[in-house]
């Protein structure tokens, strides 16, 4: 990837280990994700009418980036990886679609990206180490635009013994009602691979507001 689809670097010990921690986690294997983008991703958007600019947060090596923008969306794809925004690049460039992505290297900890976008998505935007998730997720709103949507998608269970449902979610991103409706709230459940080949039943969390057009 060329310098300019990366962002330049924040200096500060946060920033420095964040960026090292999601490097080593693509390093150590050649891929990580499936390439396929997530179902509820493709459940929610595939059925709005029209496609437009849309935001993905955190999106890892493209899966999703790659899929929205061959339903026509421009997409703007952020991650705090060099090397996940290299293989989504190369990936969107064999896909035919580069042309309809911009790659931003952000730590959404320190920064986030300028713009307003009809879709802004946030799929499994969990981390191990501090992130800084509901202000993320806050900014996030912000950058939706009037009539746009705000997706999110989360691991119902974060750490063992750690569960929220879709509403405590919801509730700390301080939405008004009178500027936002919600159009999905909701917990699925679906099957997923363990590490050693395994099948195991898990819940995702599934939040879709939508900000009223004024």
């Amino acid at each position: 990837m060329s310098d300019e689809l990366h962002a330049e670097h924040r200096e500060g010990r946060g920033h420095v280990e964040a960026e090292r921690f999601w490097e080593d986690h693509y390093r150590r294997r050649e891929r990580v994700w499936s390439g396929r983008a997530n179902p509820v991703l493709v459940d929610v958007v595939g059925s709005l009418q029209r496609p437009g600019t849309a935001l993905d947060l955190g999106c890892g090596e493209g899966g999703d980036t790659i899929w929205l923008a061959r339903q026509g969306w421009r997409v703007t794809a952020v991650d705090v990886s060099a090397t996940a925004l290299d293989r989504a690049a190369a990936d969107a460039a064999t896909a035919g679609v580069a042309d309809r992505i911009d790659f931003r290297q952000h730590d959404l900890a320190a920064t986030f990206p300028i713009g307003a976008f009809d879709l802004v998505s946030a799929q499994y935007l969990h981390s191990p180490i501090e992130f800084p998730r509901v202000h993320v997720l806050q900014e996030a709103a912000s950058a939706v635009t009037p009539g746009g949507l705000l997706l999110i998608v989360d691991h119902a269970s974060v750490s063992p013994g750690s569960w929220a449902d879709p509403e405590e979610t919801l509730a700390p991103l301080d939405l008004s009602p009178d500027e936002w409706h919600t159009e999905r709230l909701e917990a699925r459940e679906r099957e997923a691979p363990g590490p050693n080949g395994q099948r195991a039943t898990v819940t995702d969390n599934v939040i879709a507001v939508r900000r009223l057009a004024r």
